[in-house]
This record gives structure tokens, C-alpha cells and sequence, in this order.
């Protein structure tokens, strides 16, 4: 990385907690790779603080950031403009600074997106499978929705939240139609299913011998179905496993975190970015 000097242009990740987070290590290597002079930085904002940091950013110059839990929705108010998409998903994780302030958007999205390009032509006859109804959960509904599927199911299992993460798609700008069904179902409409996406953290570390799906219901997966965890940590889930062995091909979240910050560092740098040089970067960190 070149030394960091006084016309250094400040990049970041915001969340609380932020230790946990890889971007620093792709975005860095991607920003070396390229020779250009920025910096990426994490900054642990407690939720108290957010305004105050927003205001430090614009009085320091920082140039952009990315934002994780708990301000995705939280840092909404704080935006002079919101992009369609991050409207429609109810979250923001890509931030520029503009002369009326920050701008927002949801990379998850493109993130998501990206690794299942490879997979089909038309995506218009699948159907889709979505366990969870949180932010990550609307990310993936507009993913869906973006490649052009047309029969999209939440599963969740409480029923009040499953019925106010419908409602929230009707009015959406891109005039998604979720269907919602109880966790009992699962087994039911598993069959259908040509993607079967998690968006819990059942199974991440260091919890890794849990399933959001048991063993016997995950029997009813279609075989060639695409089984795909957003989860990284570890990078083969039990979830992904009992996938495998039933003949599901399988994806984790590296690719989706990987694509997510290749298009926040294109925003902001305003030039193609080395995705590959970013995946190695995180591959190393992750096995040494």
C-alpha cells in the first residue's frame, strides 16, 4: 500500500461493533492493487453518536463509507438522497458524500445478484425459497425480484412479522410479490424450489454445527437446486453440507460480500475495480 499522506482520500466502514468486519482487507488490497491514493478505514460508531460522526465525515472530507449493523436503517433520516433500489429495500450500506450532503444506496443487492448470474439464462420460471425476514432478507427479495423471479417465498416463524414483511413489498417501487408461509411449510413448498437462500445466522461461528434446515426436510431439495448461505464464517455451513449431500449445488456469502464492496469502491472511485484481487485478498485472510 503507498504511505498515507495529507491529500490521502478517507474510504471507510461504519457499524458498532466493527471488528468483526473483512472490508478493510479487500478494499485495501483492491486500493493497492490499483495505486490510487485512498485509504479505508473502520469506524466504530455507537448508534448515540451516528449524527455526530455523519457531521465529522463532511467536516473531515471523507469520501465515502459503507454501513453495517445497526445503521443501515438507522442512518436513513441522515440522507439527502436515497436510491430507488435502497428505498425498496428499507436499508442503506454504500454512502457518498455530494455537494448537498450524503447520498445512499444497497450494493447487498448487485452483491447478492452477481454470483447467480453464472447459473441460468432467465431466472423468470424459478422459483425461490427465503428463510428469514430481516434486513438481509430484503436485499435478497429485491435480488429475486431484479433477476426477473417471479415466485419468491419467505419463510419465517413468527407469523405478525412474516405478515408486515408482506405488506411492506406492496407498495414497493419495484412491485415485488412475496408470498410468506409459516416455518411448518417449508417441507411442503421446499420441492419447488430452484434457490433456496438463508438469510439467518443459524450456523455462523461459532454456532457451526446448526441448521436453519434439519436433515430430514432438507431431503425434499430439489436435486440441482442452488442451496445459498449468506453466511462466510465458516465458508461451508452445516446448512450447506446436508445441500451438498443431497445434491443441491451449493454457494456461501464470500462472493455476495466480495461483489457488494467491488461496487461500493466502483461508486467511488469512479473505475473498474479488481473483483478477483479483492476475493484473493479475503480467501488468505480467511486461511491464515
Amino acid at each position: 500500500m503507498s504511505p498515507i499522506k495529507g491529500t490521502t482520500k478517507l474510504l471507510g466502514v461504519i457499524g458498532y461493533p466493527i471488528e468483526h468486519s473483512l472490508s478493510p482487507v479487500m478494499q485495501n488490497a483492491a486500493i493497492a492493487h490499483l495505486g490510487v491514493d485512498y485509504v479505508y478505514l473502520p469506524f466504530a460508531i455507537a448508534p448515540s453518536h451516528l449524527k455526530t460522526a455523519l457531521d465529522g465525515f463532511l467536516a473531515i472530507g471523507v469520501q465515502g463509507f459503507n454501513v453495517t449493523i445497526p445503521h443501515k436503517q438507522a442512518i436513513l433520516p441522515f440522507l439527502s438522497e436515497i436510491t430507488t433500489l435502497a428505498q425498496s429495500v428499507g436499508a442503506v450500506n454504500t454512502v457518498w458524500s455530494t455537494h448537498n450532503g450524503w447520498s445512499g444506496t444497497n450494493t447487498d443487492v448487485i452483491g447478492f445478484i452477481k454470483p447467480l448470474e453464472l447459473y441460468y439464462k432467465t431466472w423468470k420460471d424459478k422459483v425461490a425459497i427465503i428463510l428469514g425476514y430481516g434486513g438481509a432478507a430484503r436485499a435478497v427479495v429485491a435480488g429475486c425480484a431484479e433477476l426477473g423471479i417471479q415466485e419468491i417465498y419467505v419463510i419465517g416463524r413468527d407469523p405478525q412479522k412474516l405478515a408486515a414483511f408482506q405488506d411492506s413489498w406492496r407498495l414497493s417501487p419495484l412491485a415485488v410479490a412475496v408470498k410468506t408461509c409459516p416455518w411448518e411449510q417449508l417441507s411442503v413448498v421446499l420441492p419447488e424450489a430452484d434457490l433456496l437462500v438463508n438469510t439467518t445466522p443459524v450456523g455462523m461461528y461459532p454456532h457451526v454445527g446448526e441448521s436453519p434446515v434439519e436433515p430430514a426436510v432438507m431431503d425434499k431439495i430439489k436435486l440441482g437446486a442452488i442451496a445459498y448461505d449468506l453466511i462466510y464464517i465458516p465458508q461451508t455451513t452445516e446448512f450447506l453440507n446436508l445441500a451438498d449431500a443431497r445434491g443441491a449445488m451449493i454457494l456461501n456469502g464470500l462472493p455476495m460480500l466480495v461483489q457488494q464492496g467491488a461496487a461500493a469502491l466502483e461508486l467511488w472511485l469512479k473505475q473498474p475495480v479488481p473483483v478477483e484481487i479483492m476475493r484473493q485478498s479475503l480467501q488468505q485472510y480467511l486461511e491464515s
